[in-house]
């Protein structure tokens, strides 16, 4: 257990940036008495780590089980746990990466080269922002997308915490989190296999979900029709073209408003301190690209000894399907190069950001 490390990273008050290293125990005796006379055994944690076994609210995250277990898809139990993460940061925004990076993180696949944002916003993001915001009674998230030009190349996400549901009362919280039971027997009975109706109920407006049930089910009772080939075809289309009308106007379509995931390429009112800290990222995107550009300009000696570096200090600290990525394709992965030229830019320049090179950097981006 001596030769165990834990490494760990972690964000200093004035913002810098530290990485740490410690021995899982500290000083080991072991005493033995002699033949028949029971062997003691004694040890000592590093005082930074007995901080972290002693007192693990102060430093670690408070996931609740309960929910992240009703969790229905991989991306919204990493979402949730972002959200549990960064609910009480300063800023409330997640770290901002490449969409290639979110794409992997967010479906667990390490071998993703290229991303077309529109699918998977769709068919990953959309749906996990619904199904935590339906789960969730704490926050929601929504995202914050950074373009270049017209193309989305970088993501956020902002936690927006919700009124506490103790405030309105225990049965009522609970509620939210219980299937309609017949609703899905009934998708099952369109020709839904069990696990795709769940996902389609726990990603879909109920009111909605159950008048275009109600729709499928009249319009299969019609005899002056031809029967439908494929009732769960038609259902997903009456969706998507509201066939069953606007139900409950009043109330349906504020339960739709509320549950749509929100996108936000930019907050609609920004604090000076929310500026100063778009600008602090913009300004260590930057530092990426020239960090990148440097790496390029190496010779394989020193490239060595940096990816080398970033092997030991920082790959263990990477999520799993970006460590994946980078051991199966180094510096060639789409996935991973990303984090190294960042934990590169922290290297080459590990100084903080001083308030001059910031207003520099903004004069110059300006100018530009």
């Amino acid at each position: 257990m001596q030769a165990t490390t834990i490494e760990w990273q972690s964000t200093e008050s004035n913002g810098e940036k530290k990485w740490s290293s410690r021995s899982l125990l500290g000083a080991v005796d072991i005493t033995d008495r002699g033949r028949g006379q029971a062997c003691s055994i004694t040890w000592q944690y590093d005082d930074a780590i007995r901080e972290r076994l002693v007192r693990p609210s102060r430093l670690y995250t408070r996931v609740l089980l309960e929910i992240s277990s009703q969790m229905r898809s991989y991306a919204a139990a990493v979402l949730y746990e972002l959200g549990a993460r960064y609910l009480t940061s300063p800023g409330r925004l997640t770290m901002r990466e490449d969409v290639i990076w979110w794409a992997s993180v967010l479906t667990g696949r390490s071998d993703i080269s290229s991303v077309d944002y529109r699918i998977l916003h769709r068919d990953t993001i959309k749906k996990a922002l619904i199904e935590l915001d339906t789960l969730c009674d704490e926050f929601s998230l929504e995202v914050v997308e950074h373009k270049r030009s017209r193309k989305v190349e970088e993501l956020q996400f902002r936690v927006v915490p919700k009124p506490q549901a103790a405030l309105e009362g225990l049965g009522q919280a609970m509620a939210k989190n219980v299937f309609d039971l017949q609703l899905v027997e009934r998708i099952v009975g369109l020709g839904f296999k069990r696990p795709d109706a769940q996902d389609l109920y726990a990603v879909t407006d109920e009111g909605a979900l159950r008048a275009a049930v109600e729709h499928v089910e009249e319009r299969m009772k019609s005899t002056s029709l031809p029967p439908l080939k494929s009732p769960a075809a038609y259902l997903r289309d009456a969706l998507k073209k509201r066939y069953a009308g606007d139900h409950d106007q009043s109330e349906g379509s504020a339960q739709a408003a509320a549950a749509a995931p929100r996108i936000a390429t930019q907050p609609k009112s920004q604090s000076l301190g929310e500026k100063l800290q778009q600008l602090r990222e913009e300004w260590h995107h930057q530092k990426a690209l020239d960090a990148k550009s440097r790496y390029a300009e190496m010779d394989d000696l020193d490239r060595r000894i940096f990816t080398g570096r970033f092997e030991t200090e920082r790959l263990p600290e990477l999520a799993t399907p970006i460590a994946k990525a980078w051991r199966r394709d180094g510096i060639d992965s789409r996935v991973a190069a990303s984090s190294f030229y960042k934990w590169m830019a922290g290297q080459l320049w590990p100084n903080e950001v001083t308030d001059k090179e910031l207003l520099e950097f903004a004069m110059t981006r300006a100018v530009e």
